[in-house]
């Protein structure tokens, strides 16, 4: 029989993942039962530096009213949030945290709990990263730390060189009201910074490893991936490379914002061939739908537009209405690409030569639905 996690841990974890602020996974349950009847322990990746710790929650199946236990990972083994400090007999007693008086019944406290513990750890590591001994931290420290929502983490071991990592938030602007589409949460630019630790001071330091992280909502907009960096000069401090990143970003973003009116337009350029689409993205002009015909055989196109378009033509894919594989859904073909583009072609000529293109290739993509019946027979 396949173990189950009890009720009560169950509504905890449910209630952390769907309603926290963080996207926080979890990575894998074990049961901690001799029988393994219950899945009643578990760990957790917790968001953190644009990088995930690992936390494990231990519950007990047989007493799944008391608090969890958190193991922390092995770098963390100095990391004691609710440790009493105070020795003195009117000072034993621990502050109050979100362990003081633990309701299971409640299936808020865990994510209470783990959004404390967060807080706590981020406090922790600011602290590690303070006393590190390395002039040039010390200095890009101070010249940073008036900004906002900025995290820091140490990371140490012995098959490991020392590093402080930086997760930067960017652009303080409003995405939504540049695009024009009310995202439910604004997206979110972040630049890593990881620094290796010396003990010395150097005339020239090498350039820190720097990667730019976006909330995945973005992806509709702009690949943050294929955004190039400017390059860190010499003898360049993180607040001089900031403004300028920043400053190059807003100019990629309205970039990436003028470009869903050309997406637009290609669109519109279709109808005249295709006749209107079946559907389309209207906010972000990325997908369109049209229905094809040649003779009796009918068929979808599907155009997917990359974020880069012109300069990346689009992805087109048949699906047959007529033809069905095994599994009873539609026939379709491969991607297509390998039809005339110039990006400087006006967007009625653009269509015309997709049209012009599928005109020969539908009867290509009926021979091949053909085959493929012929093959399940």
């Amino acid at each position: 029989m396949a173990a189950e996690i009890p009720p009560i841990i169950a509504a905890q974890l449910n209630h952390l993942v769907t309603y926290s602020s963080l996207s926080i996974k979890v990575d894998q349950m074990w049961s901690g039962c001799k029988n393994n009847a219950f899945l009643d322990r578990f760990t957790l990746l917790i968001p953190f530096c644009l990088d995930y710790v690992k936390w494990d929650v231990i519950y007990n199946a047989q007493y799944p009213l008391a608090a969890p236990d958190i193991i922390f990972g092995p770098e963390d083994e100095n990391f004691h949030p609710f440790q009493v400090t105070s020795v003195g007999e009117r000072d034993l007693k621990s502050p109050k945290n979100s362990l003081s008086n633990w309701n299971n019944r409640d299936p808020s406290r865990l994510l209470s709990l783990v959004h404390e513990l967060r807080d706590l750890y981020m406090a922790y590591q600011r602290n590690r990263v303070a006393e590190v001994d390395d002039e040039r931290l010390k200095f890009e420290i101070s010249t940073i730390i008036h900004r906002q929502g900025i995290e820091m983490h140490m990371t140490s071991g012995v098959e490991k060189p020392e590093e402080v990592k930086f997760a930067v938030p960017l652009l303080d602007v409003d995405i939504n009201k540049m695009v024009g589409f009310p995202w439910k949460q604004q997206p979110k630019i972040n630049l890593q910074v990881v620094f290796p630790v010396g003990r010395k001071y150097s005339s020239v330091p090498s350039a820190p490893r720097l990667k730019l992280v976006s909330s995945p909502e973005l992806n509709a907009l702009i690949s943050i991936d294929d955004v190039k960096l400017p390059p860190w000069l010499d003898a360049m401090c993180m607040a001089e490379y900031l403004p300028n990143l920043e400053e190059y970003l807003q100019g990629q973003i309205l970039e990436a914002v003028a470009l869903i009116e050309v997406r637009r337009r290609f669109i519109e350029a279709l109808a005249p061939l295709f006749g209107r689409p079946l559907e389309a993205d209207p906010i972000f002009c990325r997908k369109a739908t049209f229905l094809g015909a040649s003779g009796v055989f009918t068929f979808l196109v599907y155009a997917s537009l990359p974020t880069q378009f012109p300069k990346q033509q689009p992805v087109l894919t048949l699906q047959s209405s007529q033809h069905f594989n095994p599994q009873c859904a539609p026939i379709k073909s491969p991607p297509l690409t390998d039809y005339p583009w110039s990006p400087r072609w006006e967007a009625s000529q653009m269509a015309e030569r997709i049209f012009e293109f599928l005109v020969e290739e539908c009867l290509n993509f009926k021979k091949y639905c053909n085959e493929a019946i012929l093959q399940k027979t």
